[in-house]
């Protein structure tokens, strides 16, 4: 897929590119993002230059990961950093947005403008939202988007070289007021519960 910006009232949220690779470099060295996130301890300008030259292009290639830069409309400067990504039979979202940036709504616009390409343009008939159990920065973002928190997956991603717990949510098309490509029928009651 050929890649496309998209625009907020206050953001431009556009795919990632090498010019990028100082802003990515500084946000990543933050460690509330190597907290909650899987990336190389030390991140080195290395892993930036990979990510944005080599990661990012083959995502949108492949039609398999759409990484985008967020930065103020005005400013120009990188205040987030989102993604959409498929696994399995579903797509996921994930985000971080640059330390002193938080706290100002950014990540919520963005993954909201993401979800709404996501329905509308691709096609995504659910979006995952995963964190480490625990991230309750990512899962206020996810919340404000509309997500509804699913559960605890045990064991379900790796940080620092471990198996970690994981919260899952969705978003479905409905959610936002958008249909869905195929008829959706909910369960009528829950056999478990």
């Amino acid at each position: 897929m050929e890649p496309v910006s998209l625009t907020t009232q206050r953001l431009l949220v556009r795919p990632h590119d090498p010019g990028d690779e100082d802003a990515v470099l500084a946000a990543c060295q933050d460690p509330d993002i190597r907290r909650w996130t899987d990336l190389p301890a030390p991140y080195e300008r290395q892993h930036a230059a990979f990510y944005l030259r080599e990661v990012v292009p083959r995502g949108w290639r492949d039609d398999t990961m759409y990484h985008f830069a967020v930065e103020g409309r005005d400013s120009k400067v990188l205040v987030a950093s989102v993604n959409v990504h498929r696994h399995a039979d579903t797509w996921g979202v994930g985000y971080w947005t640059v330390a002193e940036h938080r706290g100002r709504g950014y990540a919520t616009e963005a993954v909201l403008a993401l979800a709404a390409w996501s329905f509308s343009e691709r096609g995504v008939q659910r979006l995952e939202w995963r964190a480490e159990a625990g991230n309750s920065a990512s899962w206020a973002v996810a919340e404000k988007v509309g997500f509804v928190r699913e559960g605890t997956l045990r064991a379900a991603q790796t940080n620092g070289g471990s198996l970690r717990d994981a919260w899952v949510g969705a978003l479905l098309p409905a959610d936002l007021g958008l249909p869905f490509a195929l008829p959706y029928h909910p369960a009528q009651s829950d056999p478990l519960g």
